[in-house]
């Protein structure tokens, strides 16, 4: 076989990819796990929607064939600074959504949807999208341009209005225009959804622009900004006089009952004398059961797991599919299955940091930092609350767990990964092309006959 057909073989495939190949296999590994626990653990998913696995498995490939589209589509772009220009409509995109579910209003084919007892969900042109999974790539990419333009100084409307008014010279005016207002605007936005989704993307944000250059000791105060404010909204819920799931901030008020009197094991407590059949005591009665039901999922799965297609939780957890995913995979798959994930994930941090090291571009540095930590951490966030190490916030494990927007904005975060490993790639491949060897030609033709001379000596000797 010629040279030229070998390069163009499938088994050089590999080879020929540009990106960091271990995030490559990361990637592809996570959405195979993600096909085969679907098709297990949506019993109970097809028996609500009246549908098949069959059905499911097929919807969860076609979702799997478009995020891997997206991946590669991110993948080929050749420039970063495409990537910079579209990062600062991160945030208007972010608090455009978050407006509407606020608002409960739709805008032309956008119309927001209430589902769990939440505003969380848009509908565009009747497709449903998770506002909250939008909002968390968003931002990450935003404040990567953000804290890159305040380190740069490149603030165009910013330095133009400088020019008139002397204020917007200030470096604390520009960063409190363009990093501290958008995260805490955005943080307020979601509370009105959930408290959890609040702390969890808020510490991302914080995280995110920690990388990229703000001091500690410059968070400080906006970091007592962010408790104060939570304390307001506190304030706001304990003034109004509507009932609990009325107030302005359903979900912070709900987290306070958890915290106080009114926990789960008590309400099931004081129902006890009412009908078994009652809608109060079923709900309170699902809420106990999810997590009770995940932990003995991870119990049953000991060391091997059951092995495929034979969990039994799968039928008390209506949700195993999304919130309890990691749960399923021990449980069928064990220990070894659950420490298989979690390597897998633990892998994707190092090798972020490996990219981050070796790109030149400051923009680029926090961009990779900022969501290969935003999908760690969801993953590890995910696992602890599976093994009741927290609350339930109903947060998924990223490119495993039923979700189509999840699993599409996650997909957009390692197609980006990906595109900017490729340009790291290249230039350490530049750089080792333009080093000097650490021993010349003439130097090392030099030894050769000198070793050449000693072997001849040793054998005349003997």
């Amino acid at each position: 076989m010629s040279e030229e057909k070998q390069k163009h073989n499938f088994w050089n495939f590999l080879d020929n990819l540009e990106g960091d190949k271990v995030v490559w296999m990361i990637v592809l590994l996570l959405m195979l796990i993600s096909i085969v626990a679907i098709f297990s653990s949506t019993s109970q998913l097809a028996l609500q929607k009246g549908t098949s696995r069959m059905n499911i498995i097929s919807q969860q490939m076609i979702i799997t064939v478009i995020s891997l589209g997206l991946i590669i589509a991110c993948y080929n772009i050749k420039s970063i600074g495409l990537f910079r220009v579209l990062s600062q409509f991160g945030y208007v995109l972010s608090i455009f959504l978050l407006a509407i579910l606020a608002s409960h209003k739709s805008f032309g084919p956008i119309k927001p949807v209430f589902i769990n007892s939440a505003w969380r969900i848009v509908k565009i042109a009747g497709v449903q999208v998770h506002v909250f999974e939008v909002v968390k790539v968003a931002m990450v990419m935003y404040l990567a341009w953000a804290v890159n333009a305040y380190r740069n100084d490149k603030f165009f409307f910013a330095n133009l209005l400088a020019k008139r008014y002397p204020i917007w010279k200030k470096p604390l005016t520009k960063k409190i225009l363009y990093i501290y207002l958008p995260i805490f605007t955005v943080c307020l936005g979601i509370m009105v959804g959930s408290l959890s989704s609040t702390i969890f993307i808020g510490g991302i944000m914080f995280v995110t622009i920690l990388i990229g250059g703000i001091s500690i000791r410059e968070l400080i105060l906006p970091g007592l900004i962010a408790i104060a404010l939570l304390m307001g909204c506190v304030g706001i819920n304990a003034v109004s006089k509507r009932p609990d799931d009325q107030k302005p901030f359903p979900h912070l008020q709900s987290a306070i009952n958890r915290l106080s009197s009114d926990s789960t094991e008590k309400r099931i407590a004081t129902l006890k004398n009412s009908p078994q059949n009652s809608s109060d005591f079923q709900e309170a009665l699902d809420k106990l059961k999810q997590p009770v039901s995940a932990k003995i999922a991870i119990h049953e799965g000991g060391l091997i797991g059951k092995g495929p297609g034979r969990s039994t939780q799968r039928y008390v957890v209506p949700i195993m599919f999304e919130d309890y995913m990691f749960s399923f995979i021990v449980e069928e798959y064990g220990l070894l299955g659950g420490i298989f994930v979690i390597i897998l994930y633990i892998s994707l941090l190092a090798r972020g940091s490996i990219i981050v090291r070796n790109c030149d571009n400051h923009f680029a540095k926090t961009a990779v930092a900022g969501l290969v930590i935003l999908i760690t951490g969801q993953a590890m966030m995910h696992i602890m609350i599976n093994c009741d190490m927290g609350p339930l916030t109903g947060q998924t494990l990223p490119l495993i767990s039923h979700g189509n927007s999840s699993y599409l904005m996650f997909s957009l975060a390692f197609g980006i990964i990906l595109s900017i490993s490729k340009m790291a790639r290249r230039k350490i491949a530049k750089e080792a092309a333009k080093a000097q060897p650490l021993v010349k030609h003439e130097q090392k033709d030099e030894m050769e006959s000198t070793l050449e001379d000693l072997d001849l000596l040793e054998s005349n000797e003997e």
